[in-house]
């Protein structure tokens, strides 16, 4: 996707957000809607998903895409250096990633922004690509700015999958 194309996507995800969390505040609803909104308005994903940190692990959440890994120790793969990090983690080619957990040979590059409120931890957004090289800065920023869309419009209670806030 060449960048002015890439940005204009991204400013269309980003005004699709808004409208979409503007009259539900539900994190259950938000985040299946928001795996749906960005695999359909980026053409190249084959996962698009969430893995949400109940204390211990991240366990999978709402996602779009093959069957996937169910528990992510921190630390252990992308999404969990991005986890323990607390910052996004592009992998430009997953087949050359030491810490890269395979659960979909479709994909070649991957993404992962963390989700923090008040220095917590609440999760990741987890995007993978069926392009070697798909993500750059532009997608890091504009995702950043997508999960702070999620953070504002959404009521994070984790009750319902048994951890507390």
């Amino acid at each position: 996707m060449k960048y002015e194309k890439k940005i204009k996507t991204y400013q269309l995800l980003l005004e699709q957000a808004e409208g979409l969390f503007a009259a539900e505040s539900n994190v259950l609803a938000n985040l299946s809607n928001a795996s749906a909104l960005i695999k359909k308005e980026l053409p190249h994903s084959v996962f698009a998903g969430f893995y949400l940190y109940d204390r211990h692990e991240l366990i999978l959440g709402p996602f779009q895409g093959q069957v996937s890994c169910v528990r992510i120790a921190l630390g252990k793969g992308v999404c969990g250096e991005a986890a323990i990090k607390g910052k996004t983690v592009i992998v430009p080619d997953v087949a050359k990633h030491d810490n890269y957990i395979s659960c979909d040979s479709a994909a070649r590059s991957e993404i992962v922004i963390p989700i923090i409120s008040k220095n917590n931890l609440l999760g990741v957004l987890d995007l993978d690509s069926d392009l070697v090289d798909d993500y750059d800065e532009i997608d890091q920023e504009y995702l950043e700015k997508f999960i702070a869309v999620l953070l504002e419009k959404t009521v994070w209670n984790f009750e319902m999958f048994g951890v507390e806030d």
